[in-house]
């Protein structure tokens, strides 16, 4: 198949589980012998903008006219089978869709998070669950300033999904791709076309380096936010510290907004060691050193792609018992889940995965067996595929990995002046 990839890319100063996606599956792709285009923006890029330039972004937001001519000449130039929708904001908006339109090509669409019912995609404000703009109009969102804490900033968002998610993204999209069960069933239950959302894991490559021992830390991988559990894992530690400590460090890698925060309670502690961000040498290292990777999330995540990272690497995870956590990780199997927002089932879990060796190695494997059954690259490129012979199908084109033609039809005409499929 011709796939062509659409993605804003996330500023690279933080780490962004949505830009690796995005490439792990274009290689995967490309590895399989699909031929895959990409037609991205990146937000590093706005830096360098004019004043001016930087002034007119919010307005581009809800749509952007230009994005919208760009796409669908490039598609018309180079016909793909399907596009492959990701992050749109702040460089892309919708627009996408309609480019999509213009140039006849079905279009898919993989959701990242909750920014369909939620301007900022989290399901959470000020430190606890949000469902105030689930299934209706975003005006709390606005009211309380639900993006980067600014009523200004959260114009933008508000806007664009009061006024693109049923005209474009909801009638404009022939497949969704969520990642997981937990996100699919608060999208339905928002309105969302039912019989277009699917759920598609994200995938993991496999690591070159496994667990061989029994670790040798504790690890936190990801960004350093509230909403990830930072402050809740803080708290949990010194919990366990006044206890005796569990014998093994806590490694804190990442960057984000609590950085600062984290590193002064870490400075005069030889328990805990803040690292900074790690590349991707380091980070599978790091995995794979591990006892077990920490997952506290006071928001229900989509997915966790850590926790199935740690899967790979035969090394299990203590994860909230929420959200998407709550099919990656099965409670004493692979895993422990602690009660979301609560410090001390935090502390008990870390402490329950440290004491016992012999139940955490069973984990570890058992955790490696759940990663090839179900977060594989051979399964996630079947899903892949699958997702796309159905959104061809479902605008009566031709499924080229099969070698259809449909004549009668406009992409069926385009592929006999083509010479066939490709």
């Amino acid at each position: 198949m011709h796939v062509m990839v659409v993605h804003n890319r996330y500023a690279s100063a933080q780490p962004s589980g949505e830009n690796k996606v995005v490439d792990q599956e274009v290689a995967l792709l490309r590895e399989a012998g699909h031929r895959v285009g990409v037609f991205e923006r990146r937000s590093d890029d706005i830096a360098a903008r004019s004043l001016p330039a930087k002034a007119a972004i919010p307005l581009l937001v809800p749509w952007n006219p230009a994005v919208r001519a760009r796409l669908a000449e490039r598609l018309r130039a180079e016909r793909p089978d399907v596009v492959h929708l990701h992050n749109v904001f702040p460089l892309l908006s919708p627009a996408v869709i309609a480019a999509c339109a213009d140039a006849g090509v079905p279009a898919v669409a993989t959701l990242h998070n909750y920014t369909q019912v939620c301007p900022p995609g989290t399901l959470h404000r000020d430190g606890s669950p949000c469902t105030a703009c689930v299934g209706r109009a975003p005006l709390p969102a606005v009211r309380h300033g639900c993006y980067r804490g600014s009523r200004l900033a959260t114009v933008p968002l508000a806007v664009s999904l009061s006024v693109n998610r049923r005209r474009w993204w909801w009638s404009g999209v022939e497949r969704f791709f969520c990642i997981s069960a937990a996100q699919r069933e608060v999208l339905v239950g928002a309105g969302m076309p039912a019989g277009r959302l699917v759920v598609k894991h994200n995938f993991v490559p496999e690591t070159p380096v496994r667990r061989t021992g029994p670790g040798e830390h504790l690890l936190y991988l990801g960004r350093l936010a509230e909403v990830k559990g930072v402050r809740l894992l803080m708290a949990a530690w010194d919990e366990l510290a006044a206890a005796g400590g569990v014998g093994v460090p806590l490694v804190i890698a990442g960057t984000g907004p609590l950085e600062a925060e984290v590193a002064a309670w870490a400075a005069d502690r030889d328990d805990v060691r803040c690292v900074g961000l790690y590349d991707r040498t380091r980070c599978r290292e790091a995995v794979a050193g591990a006892v077990a990777v920490v997952a506290p999330s006071t928001w229900k995540e989509a997915f966790g792609l850590v926790v199935v990272e740690a899967m790979a690497a035969g090394v299990p995870a203590v994860a909230a018992g929420h959200g998407a956590f709550t099919e990656l990780v099965e409670d004493g199997v692979t895993g422990l889940l602690h009660r979301p927002d609560d410090a001390g089932s935090l502390a008990a879990a870390l402490r329950g995965v440290t004491a016992d060796g012999d139940g955490n190695r069973e984990m570890g494997r058992a955790a490696r067996l759940r990663y090839e059954r179900g977060f594989s690259p051979e399964v996630g490129l079947a899903r892949l595929e699958e997702g796309y012979r159905a959104a061809i199908a479902g605008r009566g084109g031709a499924d080229p990995s099969r070698g259809d033609t449909h004549t009668g039809s406009r992409r069926g005409d385009l592929r006999e002046r083509d010479g066939g499929s490709r």
